[in-house]
């Protein structure tokens, strides 16, 4: 059978919008304000009168001059926006035109049913897309030595966390990913970065790249964009002769990265950006790259360099070089801003170390002799890796964190901010659905039916139509947009990917499931009578539940069963 179309509110938004121009007679002008026309409610407040909003200074603007009475609107308009549907569109129930504009209101039992009873597609991408994503994070390229987790910092970890958040986002929106670069297997900064819930790729502790370092020191040498005239005009003495060996290049090497950037015309990159002299540490780096893209379609690969902005120089020099040596990739900079800490000065080891210690205590205080044992163990595991996911990835990626590390409120289930506070949640839902199994078994409650025999004009209690109408019908929307940003932005060196939305999104939910839950007895008396209402909101939280195992998926976060 055929997957109905899922209920939209970029759908609806448009269609509104749409309804509300018929009869505008300045439709270049309202065209560009079209985004204004209408204002989806997300308030607990506002969606007990209302779900979507036109203001009356539009429908002045189009229908009264600002001079004529709201009761002026069109009666066809008003018509056109009660009978609207189309696909994707929410089912119209009332409309009322007061002083503040024009009410629309869902008709919510239909939006309920149409949902619940079809709850796959929005729980995934709205459009599925195609082409090669290389992730590449110059944090954990080699340079004198191999990374460590006591030499990355916190600013570079959180580049690491969000190039492997944003490959899973991709992955989700059918982009093949892959990541750069290889790092030795069994390393310690392969385990460090497991303990986090990152499978970065591996290779053999025995391997080497000399091949592709060659390759490239040539591609190089013979590049068009060598700048000949700054290596005749500067002679160098023995001693930078015997130095220039060592770095693997016997003669000087420059290339003049302004012509690259001017001849690719590429927007966005340093106007300083000059001659830059070829390190062996920018072939080692080149060379992975080389060995990353050998097998990637060129006309549908675009690398993205997430990178710090205290790197962000050195990382465009990179891209440029690259191109210099016959990259013909579409290449784009993810830039993160810097992570401070009050007080104290830390490492990447030192401040997983630190949180998974506040964590263990905290559970020792929540829940005492139990907290032992493998279980208890990944528990903690889990929920650390939450507290630093959620810590580093809840800003802008290009904003800067500022950490209060000798504070444990990231790790409280109390305080509703953090990744524990959503794991928390998370493990609510499966411990409610944990009981009510019991009650089945027990043979005090019957088995969930088919959404279809339910009457869902049940679900009355405002914080039920809030998780639906900001949270379930969104989500997918969510989980779409940053494929969009990447394929339709344009073609300047920085892309904003807006890496934050996931997890400001679970914290929002989790506070209003949270208020929901701890107002609403689900599991009620097990009387005929109550079931209809009572497999009305489990069907609800059954979403629920498949949503935050969706979104924390695309953390590499693993649901906790119980806590």
């Amino acid at each position: 059978m055929e997957e109905a179309v899922p209920f939209s509110i970029v759908s609806t938004v448009k269609a509104l919008s749409g309804a509300l121009r018929r009869d505008a007679e300045n439709e270049a002008e309202i065209s560009r304000e079209r985004e204004k026309l209408w204002f989806k409610e997300s308030s607990a407040k506002n969606l007990r009168n209302r779900d979507f909003l036109s203001p009356n200074t539009v429908l002045t603007m189009l229908y009264a001059g600002g001079e004529v009475s709201l009761k002026h609107v069109p009666s066809d308009v008003l018509s056109g926006v009660r009978s609207l549907h189309g696909s994707g569109v929410l089912p119209i129930g009332a409309t009322e035109v007061t002083a503040e504009g024009l009410h629309v209101c869902v008709d919510r039992c239909a939006a309920f049913k149409g949902v619940l009873c079809g709850i796959t597609p929005y729980l995934r991408p709205a459009a599925q897309r195609q082409g090669c994503i290389l992730i590449n994070c110059p944090a954990l390229h080699t340079k004198q030595t191999i990374p460590s987790p006591d030499t990355l910092a916190l600013g570079q970890l959180r580049t690491v966390l969000i190039a492997d958040h944003h490959g899973a986002h991709l992955r989700r929106q059918g982009y093949t990913v892959s990541f750069c670069p290889a790092l030795p297997q069994d390393s310690d900064i392969v385990n460090f970065l497991k303990t986090l819930g990152i499978y970065w790729p591996t290779v053999p502790v025995s391997w080497t790249n000399e091949d592709r370092e060659e390759k490239m020191k040539k591609a190089l040498e013979n590049s068009t964009y060598r700048d000949r005239a700054i290596d005749r005009g500067k002679r160098r003495s023995r001693g930078e002769e015997i130095e220039g060996e060592k770095r693997g290049i016997k003669e000087e090497v420059r290339i003049n990265l302004k012509q690259v950037v001017q001849d690719g015309n590429v927007q966005g990159y340093d106007p300083t950006l000059g001659s830059c002299t070829v390190q062996r540490e920018s072939l080692c780096h080149l060379a992975q790259l080389d060995s990353a893209t050998a097998d990637l379609p060129v006309s549908t690969a675009t690398v993205l360099h997430v990178t710090s902005c205290q790197d962000e120089f050195r990382q465009q020099q990179t891209a440029m070089l690259w191109r210099a040596a016959g990259a013909t990739a579409a290449q784009r900079l993810v830039i993160c801003g810097p992570v401070k800490t009050l007080g104290i000065q830390m490492n990447a080891a030192q401040y997983l170390q630190l949180r998974k210690a506040q964590m263990k205590e905290a559970s020792e205080t929540k829940y005492g002799d139990q907290v032992e044992g493998q279980t208890w163990d990944d528990i903690i595991r889990v929920m650390t890796s939450a507290t630093v996911r959620f810590e580093l990835l809840s800003t802008v990626h290009t904003s800067p964190v500022t950490l209060d590390v000798q504070r444990d409120s990231g790790v409280s289930t109390k305080g509703p901010r953090g990744g524990v506070f959503v794991m928390y949640n998370c493990a609510r839902l499966h411990t409610l659905f944990s009981s009510y199994e019991k009650g089945v078994e027990q043979g005090l409650y019957p088995e969930i039916p088919e959404g279809a025999e339910l009457d869902f004009s049940a679900l009355k209690e405002e914080g039920e139509w809030l998780l639906l109408f900001n949270y379930l019908i969104p989500f997918s929307e969510l989980l779409d947009q940053s494929g969009q940003i990447l394929w339709h932005e344009g073609g300047t060196a920085r892309v904003n990917l807006r890496t934050e939305q996931v997890c400001r999104f679970l914290v929002s939910l989790s506070k209003d499931f949270s208020s929901y839950y701890n107002r609403v007895h689900v599991l009620g008396e097990p009387l005929p009578h109550l079931f209809n209402q009572m497999f009305c909101r489990l069907l609800l939280l059954r979403a629920l539940r498949e949503l935050y195992h969706s979104a924390l998926d695309s953390l590499n976060l693993p649901p906790i069963p119980q806590l």
